[in-house]
């Protein structure tokens, strides 16, 4: 296992470096990993295959849902429902993974009367509240989704309990991965097309201000971009980059530098007591023990 380290701290939360494991592999572009406390596994997109996948222990593989509306980005609410960014849908969805023929409700789909791009990456907050980043990679004919975008901006948007749709920013070149810290007072956010990573303070009413420059990743490090994001229980910051996962320091300074063999995309924490990191990238999910765990495991 290979990493390039800038601190001590790295020992801290990857105490084991030379366990990293490849968990499953035979996919085209997974994504979207979130760990299900109710059943005790990992589910993840594969985008171009259309198909959400459930990972258990001995590489025990099932289909959670395909057609998925090709979807990326994945997480739980508080009641252990999974929403979906869709990126075919051009929405965010609902679903109940334990009821198989209940209906799959969309939770957003347009702002202001025009569709979304496509709904990319997805976090809930503990007052139910759902933030959500729309760039417009899902309109581009990689994906074969092609379609007019109408919006004329990519941006981050919170949907709140209530369900009403706000447009938080829209300055953003590529939107992508995002993650609240621990006490819910700050977003980071991660912009594809620049190559960095910028937080905000949220007010009371879930609005950012105060935004600015938390890191800039360093493309020479490997193949991939900045993807993904997560916060732990101590503030520290990883994000899917190039080279594998990049962790940063809550001011910012460079912790260091975990080596994925395929380009990462993502990663979030599982296992029993949640020391389980769980990475996918391109056609794997990786998995490694880490020290600290996500905040609200």
């Amino acid at each position: 296992m290979k990493a390039d380290i800038a601190s001590n701290t790295f020992y801290d939360l990857f105490p084991q470096i030379t366990c990293l494991e490849q968990a499953t592999t035979g996919f085209i572009f997974t994504e979207g990993p979130a760990w299900d406390k109710t059943d005790g596994s990992l589910v993840f997109s594969d985008i171009k295959a259309n198909t959400i996948y459930r990972l258990k222990e001995q590489n025990n593989l099932s289909v959670v849902r395909r057609p998925s509306g090709m979807s990326n980005g994945l997480a739980f609410d508080t009641e252990q429902r999974l929403i979906a960014c869709e990126h075919a849908g051009r929405r965010l969805s609902l679903y109940s993974l334990y009821d198989p023929i209940g209906p799959i409700v969309t939770l957003a789909d347009r702002y202001e009367g025009k569709r979304l791009n496509s709904p990319n990456d997805v976090i809930v907050a503990s007052d139910h509240s759902i933030y959500f980043t729309d760039p417009n990679y899902g309109l581009v004919n990689e994906l074969q989704t092609p379609k007019a975008q109408e919006q004329l901006f990519q941006g981050v948007y919170r949907l709140s309990p209530s369900g009403k749709l706000t447009l938080l920013i829209n300055d953003f070149a590529g939107p992508n991965g995002l993650a609240l810290s621990p006490d819910e007072r700050k977003l980071y956010v991660s912009d594809t097309e620049r190559q960095h990573i910028r937080v905000f303070d949220l007010d009371e009413q879930g609005r950012l201000v105060y935004g600015r420059l938390f890191a800039k990743l360093d493309v020479s490090k490997g193949e991939g971009v900045p993807d993904g994001l997560k916060v732990d229980a101590e503030g520290h910051v990883y994000c899917a980059g190039p080279g594998g996962v990049w962790v940063f320091e809550p001011d910012g300074s460079i912790i260091g530098l975990l080596k994925i063999p395929e380009i990462t995309s993502n990663l979030t924490w599982g296992g029993v007591s949640g020391r389980t990191m769980y990475i996918t990238a391109t056609s794997s999910v990786y998995k490694i023990p880490v020290g600290v765990t996500k905040a609200g495991f």
